[in-house]
């Protein structure tokens, strides 16, 4: 069996890791090495807004030696992706330019929820995560330097995610400046982070029990190390939480990492995170606190895998994407009967004419996630349901997809009724989005919205093919479709601009 080395590297916010796996199809990635080093980025960007002259020096520094490591152990491909640290830098695209000047080495910089996502990847492709999410109400937390990330699956279907700013650098740095003793300083921490829980619990939670917290990250993994005794291994009782934190609190930093063995830098963002999930546990009532041993270098590697067509990983990652739009829909409460419809006639739509759109696989999972959304809008206002209905997908983090991808559904979705301009005219609304990508994908929804034009799914499927450049959308159907005949004729300008076919709706009455 052929084998492949990679290497994954994180350039995270206080720390630069890189791990080196063997990958091959039908098997797990076997990790073969790992390497890091220690720079606090999140430090200058948290507290200064920029990453500093010396440690871009210093980051360019490990990186090379990383490349080293890379040719020792012959590594065919890598990917490097930095997250919130460089991301949230006023010149983090100049601090990707210097890298490239001075290592050779591309990074990327990824929104949080392809970070967060890779990361869940990472988890899912876990032996027996399965098993830990088919139980009623988990909660995936993810703590990054900058943000805690909470996932709510209910059943393996993640029901709802959301991005609070509590990461471990940002509030140790942020709290810092308050000069306090340490336990005035565990209580302000505890207060500070308490009030962004309780609002997620009340938000989000409602009268949910969750029944346990999956933890994922190296955070917790420190935070086990301090237990010895315990013989902690793949989860910890809210009792075992407890002798930790009290353990964690008592200490500082320097005795953590003289009597455990933590890196200080580490040792030093040990409370927060404590904080964090004592917080959670105290406010959701969960038992247990599962701990896959799971990092970003892993889910670095998972996504890899999961985009070439390794066949270890079967899980349907896209089905989560999905789901999460279905719970956005729920929340503001769109008409499910519609938006299935309206679905399911755009994909057939979309599917019928592959060979001439050039749109792919991802293309149309934002099709679909447009159709699913492009109504919510209507709970807050229905005069100005769709311009509402940009501004809440543009607003909310969706996991999975990337700042850009969800920028291009919310103009889809934007477009689906209002006028298309030139690619110029619309270059100040449209942003980073692909206008191609969205005239195309807005033409398919505007047929596909039109055909369920009453909300009563009299076209409830259709049969479509294309020849001399007219697209025939046949509904086999016995009711009254004059609203939809009359308003799909009006709806087509779009779609013969675009593609120059001409859509064409026909009725047929019987089998």
């Amino acid at each position: 069996m052929a084998y492949k080395t990679f290497a994954a590297i994180d350039v995270g916010s206080n720390q630069i890791n890189m791990k080196i796996y063997e990958i091959a199809s039908k098997k797990a990635a076997r990790e073969i090495d790992s390497v890091s080093g220690v720079i606090e980025l999140g430090s200058d960007t948290y507290r200064n807004g920029r990453i500093e002259e010396s440690s871009l020096d210093k980051l360019c520094d490990i990186l090379n030696k990383f490349k080293k490591k890379m040719k020792e152990y012959r590594v065919a491909e890598y990917r490097a992706y930095a997250t919130s640290a460089v991301r949230e830098a006023e010149n983090a695209e100049f601090v990707i330019e210097r890298i490239m000047m001075r290592t050779g080495m591309k990074v990327e910089i990824l929104s949080n929820s392809e970070q967060r996502f890779m990361n869940y990847k990472a988890y899912a492709a876990k032996k027996g995560s399965e098993e830990q999410l088919a139980s009623k109400n988990a909660a995936l937390l993810d703590i990054g330097a900058g943000s805690l990330q909470i996932s709510i699956f209910d059943k393996q279907n993640l029901v709802n995610t959301q991005n609070l700013p509590i990461g471990a650098v940002r509030i140790r740095d942020y709290l810092q400046k308050f000069g306090a003793d340490t336990v005035e300083l565990e209580n302000i921490m505890e207060e500070y982070v308490s009030n962004f829980i309780l609002e997620f619990r009340n938000m989000f939670l409602n009268e949910k029990e969750i029944k346990r917290i999956i933890a994922i990250g190296d955070g917790i993994n420190n935070l086990k190390k301090v237990g010895p005794e315990l013989n902690i291994e793949n989860s910890i009782s809210r009792e075992q939480f407890g002798t930790l934190y009290k353990r964690v609190f008592d200490m500082n930093p320097e005795a953590l990492s003289e009597n455990y063995g933590i890196p200080y830098e580490q040792a030093t963002l040990m409370l927060p995170m404590a904080i964090i999930y004592q917080s959670f546990l105290d406010k959701s009532k969960a038992e247990e606190i599962l701990t896959p041993n799971v990092t970003f270098c892993d889910g670095i590697v998972a996504h890899y895998m999961d985009k070439e067509g390794y066949t270890y990983i079967t899980k349907d990652f896209d089905n989560d994407i999905i789901q999460s739009a279905y719970s956005l829909a729920k929340r503001y409460k769109c008409n499910t009967a519609h938006i299935e419809n309206v679905c399911s006639n755009a994909l057939a739509i979309f599917d019928s004419f592959k060979g001439t759109h050039g749109l792919d696989k991802r293309e149309r999972l934002q099709l679909q996630i447009a159709a699913i959304l492009h109504c919510c809008g209507k709970y807050i206002n229905m005069n100005e349901s769709t311009l509402i209905s940009y501004y809440i997908i543009m607003a909310t983090e969706i996991l999975g997809l990337s700042h850009k991808e969800r920028e291009e559904i919310a103009n889809i979705v934007r477009y689906n009724v209002y006028y298309l301009p030139s690619a110029a005219k619309a270059s100040g609304t449209i942003n980073t989005a692909d206008y191609m990508k969205v005239a195309k994908l807005a033409a398919i929804l505007r047929l596909a919205d039109v055909l369920d034009k009453s909300h009563k799914q009299k076209i409830d499927s259709v049969r479509v093919t294309i020849k001399n450049d007219t697209l025939t959308i046949v509904a086999d159907t016995f009711e009254d479709i004059t609203l939809e005949i009359g308003t799909f004729k009006e709806k087509t300008a779009l779609f013969k601009k675009v593609y120059g076919i001409k859509p064409v709706l026909k009725q047929r009455r019987g089998l």
